[in-house]
């Protein structure tokens, strides 16, 4: 398994999607990346060169933030928009959608599970 970025790549995939499971890298920077290092993006992972692998690593270190560095640089952001006190950051803090969405209904994702509140049993009133 070639190992790029301090991620084990799969060899059985090509190598344009294979790369997308570097965290920081989608489908857009992956063809990117091999754009730059001059790799065909149907060559399959296994199949790739000790000097082709080192060429990818190269742009990867020298234009991308990836993994641990990109993780804490989003930790952060966050971490600063929850000091500063802005809307997002009381999002964040509370665990509430961020950008807008509704959450009346949906929101299920951030919000968690539904949590039941039990309502009120009717009382049945006798009239006379």
């Amino acid at each position: 398994m070639p190992r790029i970025a301090g991620v084990d790549i799969p060899n059985d995939k090509h190598v344009v999607i294979a790369l997308t499971y570097i965290y920081g890298v989608g489908p857009t920077f992956s063809r990117a990346i091999l754009k730059e290092a001059q790799i065909e993006f149907n060559v399959r992972a296994k199949d790739l060169t000790e000097d082709q692998i080192s060429r990818i690593a190269a742009v990867i270190d020298r234009n991308y933030i990836v993994e641990g560095q990109l993780r804490r640089q989003i930790t952060q952001n966050v971490a600063r928009l929850r000091d500063i006190q802005c809307y997002r950051g009381l999002r964040h803090r509370r665990g509430l959608p961020v950008r807008g969405q509704r959450t009346k209904t949906n929101a299920r994702t951030r919000k968690g599970p539904k949590k039941t509140v039990a309502g009120k049993k009717g009382v049945k009133e006798l009239r006379s």
